[in-house]
């Protein structure tokens, strides 16, 4: 376990943007994390855990305590439970996210294949509750082991202890800053019926009625590409170096979504989705897109991706924080006028 000091941490995230690091330090075992934490208690320095670097800004004076990179690696173990119809698979941390989907779905393990090509590792999907097309990871998560930074020991932590929402759980609420995630515990069901909720992939399995987990994963992710979601870290683009989607779709009750229909042509059809709670959620991308922000829209050095309306990019690869959050702030701004909508970032801010 090597500290370093003064570590840019712009290169280690997927929007290549942000500043140093005062300390930090690369985590392989779990048993290193304690003395990782110890280094930072006898110093009086904030502690913040980075995995993927795919759900981060940084800002451009960095982090002035100690950047915990969780890296833990190792075999995925997994356990047949019952007549050999249910598995669960025990997974670090450090585990490449979209590496798990495949492993899961080569297996015919339906649950998380509509979150393929979602960047990052494992043990950020149930910090942010990480979901696409119709899918969360929550659906499938069993147990969460974690280090507990106010007991200074490890817990497990069950499904409901987690207390999962729409992109939350206690992880970034709640308990922010007090749980370490070193390892997810999943469960499948073999040959469960795969997602096949949301009209791009009804559209690309039209006239085949029952894909398989790994088919949907290949088409996930064809369709993640064609929206310049899918992030190849060997040949970037300007479109890839993003965030992710950089807002949520944001939650609003029946009456504001009448409201916002009044406001439009009758033949417009806003896309929305009905949810268990009564409010609808609506498409962010949408919003973005009538209040005049359309794919490809530049502000200097930054911009929104090409392909799609919800990654804001570093457009020419050398862009600052500053230049980012003046956008985003724009579209905020531009939003709430327009619909009375306050949109959400989804990336963790840092610094």
């Amino acid at each position: 376990m090597e500290i370093q000091e003064n570590v840019l941490l712009g290169p280690l995230t997927t929007l290549k943007i942000g500043g140093p690091a005062r300390y930090f330090v690369r985590i392989t075992q779990e048993d290193e994390l304690p003395r990782a934490l110890e280094f930072a208690r006898d110093r009086g320095l904030r502690v913040f855990v980075l995995g993927g670097g795919s759900n981060l800004v940084v800002a451009d004076q960095g982090f002035d305590g100690l950047v915990v990179q969780v890296a833990i690696e190792g075999k995925v173990f997994s356990d047949l439970q019952g007549p050999g119809t249910r598995v669960l698979f025990q997974v670090p941390a450090g585990v490449d996210w979209d590496d798990l989907v495949k492993i899961t779905c080569e297996g015919r393990y339906a649950g998380i294949e509509c979150l393929a090509g979602i960047p990052g590792t494992v043990g950020g999907s149930p910090v942010q509750n990480i979901g696409a097309y119709g899918q969360e990871v929550a659906q499938t998560i069993r147990r969460v082991r974690a280090f507990d930074l106010r007991r200074g020991d490890f817990v497990d932590l069950s499904a409901e202890e987690c207390r999962f929402g729409y992109r939350r759980s206690i992880f970034n609420t709640t308990h922010r800053d007090r749980y370490i995630v070193t390892r997810v515990e999943f469960e499948f069901e073999l040959d469960a019926p795969v997602k096949l909720n949301y009209a791009d992939l009804q559209r690309h399995f039209e006239g085949k009625p029952h894909p398989t987990p790994i088919e949907v994963y290949a088409a996930v992710r064809e369709i993640r590409a064609g929206k310049g979601m899918l992030i190849d870290a060997e040949n970037p683009t300007p479109d890839s170096r993003s965030a992710g989607s950089f807002f949520k779709n944001p939650l609003v009750t029946r009456k504001q979504f009448a409201a916002i229909a009044e406001t439009m042509p009758e033949a417009e059809t806003i896309p929305h989705w009905p949810t268990e709670t009564g409010d609808v959620k609506l498409a962010a991308a949408w919003l973005i897109e009538q209040a005049g922000f359309k794919k490809g829209y530049a502000l200097g050095r930054v911009g929104i991706s090409s392909k799609h309306t919800l990654a804001l990019i570093n457009r020419t690869g050398d862009a600052s924080c500053a230049e980012l959050l003046r956008l985003r702030d724009l579209i905020v701004m531009t939003v709430e006028d327009r619909f009375r909508v306050t949109l959400e970032q989804e990336p963790v801010m840092l610094g």
